[in-house]
């Protein structure tokens, strides 16, 4: 497996959900000033910091939650979002129930924020351009195949579901000779769903899953370790044949929010809720 380091665009693509938001305590969470919660989340692919607040209003009016005034920021990747945590620029950070539970089991000083009647959760789909609708239909066949023979939960299970405090092993993806060649844009930056570790090899569940799916479509996987946001440049130019990963909402949020124009998403391959972090008082 060849793994290559291309495009160095500031923004990452990482949608850490329309955001639900907590109250906290003498730190918990708002900013005094004028009694504005900051969250801090990854950069989406197609929504911008005024959009997702616009989207967080929507839903309360819909669901009748009653939330604090906040802001929204940017970040590029997911540890300069745990720094902007630590320094105090933001009071919580967004994120998914996987991620989190990954957190925590390194880092004592993070803690849950309570959800106050809000939940709202992501489905993780791989994105494709617009004009592949073949590939989209091998990848799709693929997922269903993987989901019916159970070999889709058992790679949640040992990836996702059973990682703790150890990062997720580096896996080997076998190149099948002869065979064409797929070029998947990662972040390599959203353990135990997408990760690079120290040592540049790809590891956890996002490799494990390429390399089944390659197997099943009969075609070598190649990673390209890509900044978050660049991932949707990558692939509208042919750099990259598929991004890993695009979310879709389930709940009334739109479903565009992660779909770059000129992309489509393929069927979920896994879901997650959406939580918040702080630090404990």
């Amino acid at each position: 497996m060849k793994l290559k380091k291309i495009l160095s665009l500031v923004a990452a693509g990482v949608f850490a959900g329309a955001v639900f938001t907590g109250c906290g305590g003498d730190n918990g969470g708002t900013n005094k000033a004028n009694d504005e919660l900051r969250i801090g989340m990854i950069t989406t692919l197609n929504a911008s910091e005024k959009k997702v607040d616009e989207i967080l209003k929507m839903v309360q009016e819909k669901s009748n939650v009653k939330i604090m005034n906040h802001t929204t920021t940017f970040y590029k990747d997911l540890s300069t979002m745990q720094m902007g945590l630590d320094s105090g620029s933001v009071d919580e950070i967004s994120t998914y129930q996987c991620v989190s539970n990954y957190l925590l089991a390194r880092n004592p000083k993070f803690e849950v924020v309570d959800k106050h009647g809000m939940s709202l959760s992501d489905s993780f789909c791989f994105a494709i351009r617009k004009d592949e609708t073949i590939l989209k239909q091998n990848i799709d066949n693929a997922l269903e195949a993987m989901k019916k023979d159970g070999t889709l939960d058992k790679l949640i299970k040992e990836y996702i579901t059973d990682v703790k405090e150890n990062d997720p092993p580096s896996v080997n993806i076998p190149h099948i000779d002869g065979a064409e060649t797929l070029k998947v844009a990662v972040t390599g930056d959203l353990p135990p769903l997408d990760l690079v570790l120290a040592n540049g090899k790809p590891a956890g569940f996002n490799t494990a899953l390429l390399s089944e799916l390659g197997k099943r479509l009969n075609k070598n996987i190649e990673i390209l370790n890509i900044e978050g946001a660049a991932r949707a440049a990558a692939l509208t130019s042919q750099q990259a044949d598929v991004i890993f990963w695009a979310i879709m909402p389930t709940d009334d949020r739109p479903k565009d929010i992660d779909t770059p124009e000129g992309t489509i998403l393929s069927e979920p391959y896994f879901t997650d809720k959406i939580e918040h972090l702080t630090l404990k008082k």
